[in-house]
This record gives structure tokens, C-alpha cells and sequence, in this order.
């Protein structure tokens, strides 16, 4: 039987949503307002997202002071298997001993034996990996369900999440919809929405971003016909069809302000440039009282240099397979 929870005695970083619903700030890297988790409080219990090693702690002294033991957690499952959002699996799976773990089946082997990842996490953060990200730890394999196309969570009393594999981002990343309330789980597939100024960004990472998959991923979530759209980066946004519009603009803009760069025989850093001048120029202030060192850790995760380095993967790679066609092509005739 979960305790009762007085929402007007809830401590700063749980913000309760309606429907037994609770957004948790996982406070990655010591900073707010990076990484939400989510806590749906229903006959059983689930948390979406877990964010990075570091936060397993903040996660299980939420889930207490929401009223629950650590043994009450049926799940646990997270949108895809980069650290920021899957970091702290390993860890999470040891405080919540009864809680299964459900991924996507393309990142299941990782959280399982994360090495692989890891090394490559390290390629990429270098020196900043421990501060930011900490060391994912490996999940029981028997305690990992992995998920393909779809797949079925149990809530509890007839309430279920219904996972969408949703490319894009990533290809071991998936949507969650909750079929009590219509809430959709977007994990980074819409990008990053800044709560403070309603700004949107994509997140365009290397190496797995697919401009076509994220195009067909938000035509999916529009299809679906959420009620509110529960970004991990972050918090809930109730505008569905004019945010998923916007999604669509800004990845088309940066996309083809990166191209641009490219056809005019720019290299990376000129790209970024013109991303700055062009597209993030556009963007709101922060205001007064915002996190400067929250702000700094979204610019590392989704900024113009991550974002960049994304699309002039993807560019270089539909290049390639361009020219291979041709060649194909050639060699036929």
C-alpha cells in the first residue's frame, strides 16, 4: 500500500503532474533542470528515465518521499542508453531490487555489458566523463526485458505504457505512451525544450543521427495524439501538435543551415558558426535567476558543437552511400 504524499510538502525537484505522476530532477552533474525522470505512482509503480550514475541516490530519496519503499518499484525503463539518460541503470537496478529494467532491444547488450559504451563515451568526453557522466555500472542480464517495434509495461489496474521504437536520435531509442492519460514519453526524439524561454533545439548527436528516421519518429508522435509530451530534457509541455511542429522546423533549419556550410566548402567550425549566427541567435534569453552552469551542461549535451558533428556525420555518410548508388549504378549499365 504506497503512503499517502502531502504534493504542498514536496521538496524542490518533485514536481507532482496530475495522475500520479511526479517529474524528478535527477540533478546530473550536481545541476538543475538538465534531466527529468519521471515517476508514474500507479499499482505498479515505474520510473521512466533514471539519468546518470550519480543520480540513483536523488532518484531513491524521491521515490521514499513519495511513499514508496525501494521494493515497491515494479520498473524500471529508460527511452535509450546514453548516459544521460541511462547512466545510473546498473546502479538504480541495485537500490530497487524488485524493479525490471525495460530497454530497447539495440541498447540491452549494453546495459548488460556496458564496456563497449563506455570506451566509446570516453572517446568522446575525454576528461569530462566522471564529472558529467560518472561510470555506468552492468545490469543483471536477467532482469533486462529488451523491446522491439512496440512492447507493453504494466501500470497496474488496466494502465499501461506502450513503447514505440522511435529512430532518429538514436536507433536504440524509443517513445512511451501511458494509456491512463495519454502522456507521451519523448525521451530526445523532439529534442531539448527549455522550460524557462519554450525554446526548442534538436539533438542531433554522431554517431547514430538520421535525419529521415527523426522525420518519420515525429510524424509517429504526431499520429499518436498525445495530451502532453514528457520531455527528459525538460519537464512536461502541454502544446502537442505546435511543439512537435516546432521540433520539425528547428531540425530542418539546422540541418540545412549545417548543408549550407558544407556546399560553400565550410569545415566544422564554420558550420558552428553559422549555427550560432543563424540559428541560436534566434533563441531567447535566459533569464536573471537561471543556472548559468545548467545552462553551459545542456550547450555540452545538444549544443552547436554536438549538434553540428551530428548532422556532418549523417552528411558524410548519405554522401557516401550517394556515391556507391552511382557506382552501383554505373557498373550495371
Amino acid at each position: 500500500m504506497h503512503k499517502d504524499v502531502d504534493v504542498s510538502e514536496l521538496p524542490e525537484g518533485i514536481t507532482p503532474l496530475g495522475d500520479e505522476i511526479y517529474a524528478i530532477d535527477t540533478m546530473l552533474a550536481g545541476y538543475p533542470g538538465v534531466v527529468s525522470a519521471y515517476l508514474i505512482r500507479t499499482a505498479r509503480p515505474c520510473i521512466v528515465e533514471v539519468g546518470t550514475a550519480g543520480s540513483a541516490p536523488v532518484l531513491r530519496d524521491a521515490v521514499i518521499r513519495l511513499g514508496l519503499a525501494p521494493e515497491d518499484l515494479a520498473t524500471i525503463v529508460v527511452t535509450h542508453i546514453h548516459l544521460d539518460h541511462a547512466g545510473g541503470t546498473g546502479d538504480m537496478a541495485a537500490l530497487f531490487p524488485n524493479a525490471e529494467i525495460v530497454v530497447h532491444e539495440r541498447g540491452a547488450r549494453h546495459l548488460a555489458d556496458p564496456s563497449r559504451l563506455m570506451a566509446s563515451a570516453k572517446m568522446v568526453w575525454g576528461d569530462r566523463l566522471e564529472s558529467l557522466f560518472g561510470y555506468m555500472h552492468p545490469t543483471e542480464a536477467s532482469r533486462i526485458r529488451a523491446v522491439a517495434e512496440t512492447g507493453e509495461i504494466d501500470l497496474g489496474s488496466g494502465r499501461k505504457l506502450v513503447s514505440h521504437h522511435a529512430p532518429g536520435h538514436a536507433k536504440h531509442h524509443m517513445g512511451l505512451v501511458d494509456t491512463g492519460t495519454g502522456d507521451l514519453y519523448v525521451g530526445d526524439a523532439l529534442g531539448v525544450y527549455n522550460p524557462l524561454t519554450s525554446d526548442l533545439r534538436p539533438a542531433t548527436p554522431p554517431p547514430d543521427f538520421d535525419m529521415d528516421a527523426c522525420l518519420r519518429t515525429l510524424s509517429l508522435f504526431g499520429d499518436i495524439g498525445a495530451q502532453r509530451l514528457m520531455f527528459s530534457h525538460f519537464g512536461a509541455v502541454r502544446s502537442v501538435g505546435e511543439t512537435i511542429d516546432q521540433a520539425e522546423r528547428e531540425l530542418r533549419l539546422w540541418v540545412e543551415t549545417v548543408r549550407e556550410s558544407r556546399d560553400t566548402g565550410g569545415d566544422l567550425d564554420h558550420a558552428i558558426a553559422m549555427v550560432r549566427d543563424k540559428v541560436i541567435s534566434r533563441y531567447k534569453p535566459l533569464p536573471p535567476d537561471a543556472s548559468p552552469e545548467s545552462a553551459a551542461v545542456l550547450d555540452i549535451l545538444s549544443g552547436p558543437e554536438a549538434n553540428v558533428g551530428g548532422i556532418v556525420h549523417w552528411l558524410d555518410r548519405l554522401a557516401q552511400e550517394q556515391a556507391e548508388a552511382k557506382k552501383a549504378e554505373r557498373e550495371r549499365a
